[in-house]
C-alpha cells in the first residue's frame, strides 16, 4: 500500500480507539469485520466513519478535483500558490496597465502644481479651485462671477499659461 498513515482511529463502543497502522493491518487480517469498515484520511491518519460521512467526503473530494480540472482547462490559477510560509498572501502580482514612469511624472507635476498655486492671485486661485477642484463648468463659474462663459474660458487659458510658466521655471 502506497499510503501508510501514522495512526488509525476505529470506533469501539461509541469512542475512538487509537491503533498503529501495523496493528490495524494485523487486526484486519485476523478479523473480517475490519474489511467492512470505512475510513477517510485526516491529517496523516485514518479515521473510521459511517457510510454517509464517507460518501460526503469522497463526493467533495471529487468535486474539488473536477473544479481544479476546470480551472486548469480555463487557464485559471489559485492564489494558494502565492502565499509565504505562514500562509499570508504574497503581494507581487504586477498590474501591467499602470505605467510607473507616468505615475512618477504625474506625482512630480502635482508637487510642482501645489508649489505654484500659492503664487497666483486670490481671484486666479478661486477660478482654478472652482473649475478643477469643485469641478464646476465654465458656465457655472461665469454665473457665480457675473461674467460670460467665454470670459471664464479666456481667464482660465491665461491662468493655465501662467501656471505652466511658473512650473517650468521651478525645474
Amino acid at each position: 500500500m502506497k499510503y501508510a498513515p501514522r495512526k488509525v482511529y476505529i470506533k469501539k463502543d461509541g469512542d475512538y480507539v487509537e491503533l498503529s497502522y501495523r496493528d490495524f493491518c494485523r487486526r484486519r487480517q485476523a478479523d473480517q469485520s475490519y474489511m467492512d469498515k470505512l475510513f477517510i484520511p485526516v491529517q496523516g491518519c485514518l479515521l473510521e466513519v459511517v457510510r454517509e460521512q464517507y460518501t460526503d467526503f469522497y463526493r467533495d473530494k471529487e468535486r474539488w478535483r473536477y473544479l481544479k480540472k476546470l480551472d486548469t482547462n480555463h487557464k485559471l490559477f489559485s492564489l494558494e500558490g502565492f502565499t509565504d510560509s505562514e500562509g499570508n498572501v504574497i503581494d507581487f502580482v504586477i498590474d501591467e496597465t499602470v505605467d510607473i514612469a507616468e505615475t512618477v511624472v504625474h506625482a512630480v507635476m502635482v508637487d510642482r502644481l501645489k508649489a505654484a498655486l500659492p503664487l497666483l492671485s486670490g481671484s486666479e486661485q478661486a477660478l482654478i479651485k472652482a473649475l478643477f477642484f469643485e469641478e464646476l463648468s465654465e458656465r457655472e463659474v461665469g454665473l457665480r462671477l457675473g461674467v460670460t462663459q467665454s470670459v471664464v474660458n479666456k481667464r482660465k487659458a491665461k491662468i493655465l499659461a501662467k501656471l505652466r510658466k511658473i512650473m517650468e521655471n521651478k525645474i
